[in-house]
């Protein structure tokens, strides 16, 4: 009997893939447990195991003392020097009490401890495995969806997607396939839990790397991305090499690169544009698509007045102020957005600066 118990130890750690040191001394356990439930002893015991004879033996451990008060517990100097006369007071003496019908017992009470651990141990194979892919961009299957979750299906273990976390704009449908952001992966008493998002930045900026290899190599780095997941995303790229377009490589050619985002993410807006250390050319940058004659910094609030042309304040401040919004974000600079004429107004432009005006407005209907 115990030596089929070892071939099956053997044979579940190798199908669950889990270390054959883990279930043995889950087995031990187990055959500690049986035998104090069964034997009824409060007795300090251990359990040695001998793979390669097949058996099981139990050893009461006992406290070598002068005058015995727990005979569970401790055994009297002279009894134990009858045993071995080198034996001195606190020694442990260990003394085989293995019953006869332990093997047919200790398999029986094992089995659910053992199943207990093996579950553990798989639940703690699963979340090593995910733990280091947290803030990764992983692709699953949804499963099921509840009022709360939708839930997705990540290879071994079911991921949770969290209302907060999903897309507006999205339709989310039983079998779809769809890449996630790891936002979170815990070891909780149910085993491991994996929260994933659609709409954390961290999507973008990963998908960006996956698809543009000049940020996967380092050569291109992502600053800053501000996001409104399903509508628009502004993200802010440098190359410290002159020689390359940061926004080119992103973009790709004829826009491959930037457009197989765009669709991965169902068609949301995205707007490029270059870093940069000085907060004039950052902010004008990241109010792109609108054109900017000025921008005024004041350092100690870290504020910005942008002054626009007067046709370009709408798109400046977008449908429902979100260009303006975003490009906030994405600098990290409170962004004021005037008009030339309300900037003329409030005396905000110099003569000189109206002559330079009137050039930038010449430039750009020539």
């Amino acid at each position: 009997m115990s030596s089929q118990l070892f071939d099956a130890i053997e044979n579940l750690g190798k199908e669950k893939g889990i270390d054959k040191d883990v279930l043995i001394e889950a087995l031990e356990a187990a055959l500690i447990s049986a035998y104090k439930k069964n034997f009824k002893s409060a007795t300090n015991v251990r359990v040695e195991l001998d793979e390669k004879a097949g058996t099981m033996r139990v050893f009461s451990r006992k406290t070598v003392v002068e005058e015995v008060e727990d005979n569970q517990q401790e055994i009297s100097l002279d009894e134990a020097k009858r045993i071995d006369p080198n034996y001195v007071i606190e020694d442990i003496i260990e003394v085989e009490v293995t019953p006869k019908d332990f093997g047919r017992i200790a398999a029986q009470a094992a089995k659910q401890v053992v199943t207990q651990r093996v579950r553990e141990a798989e639940r703690g194979v699963i979340f090593s495995e995910y733990a280091d892919r947290e803030e990764d961009v992983m692709t699953g299957i949804i499963q099921r969806i509840d009022p709360r979750f939708v839930y997705v299906n990540l290879g071994k273990i079911e991921a949770k997607l969290p209302e907060a976390e999903q897309m507006p704009t999205e339709d989310y449908q039983v079998h779809d396939r769809l890449k996630v952001f790891v936002t979170k992966v815990e070891n909780t008493s149910k085993g491991p839990q994996i929260y994933i998002s659609r709409s954390h930045p961290g999507l973008l900026k990963r998908l960006f790397e996956m698809e543009v290899p000049e940020i996967y190599d380092g050569v291109v780095e992502i600053k800053s991305v501000a996001r409104e997941a399903g509508d628009r995303s502004k993200i802010a790229v440098y190359a410290e090499d002159q020689d390359i377009d940061p926004v080119g490589s992103c973009v790709g050619q004829k826009g491959q690169r930037v457009q197989a985002i765009v669709n991965e993410l169902k068609g949301e807006k995205i707007d490029i544009v270059e870093w940069s250390e000085d907060p004039v050319v950052y902010v004008s940058n990241a109010l792109s698509p609108s054109k900017v004659i000025e921008v005024l910094v004041n350092e100690e609030e870290k504020s910005t007045t942008v002054i626009v042309p007067d046709y370009q304040l709408s798109l400046a401040i977008g449908k429902r102020g979100q260009n303006a919004r975003l490009a906030a974000k994405l600098t990290g600079w409170k962004i004021d957005i005037k008009s030339e004429s309300e900037a003329r107004e409030e005396g905000l432009v110099t003569v000189q600066e109206e002559s330079d005006y009137a050039d930038f407005e010449e430039d750009l209907f020539e």
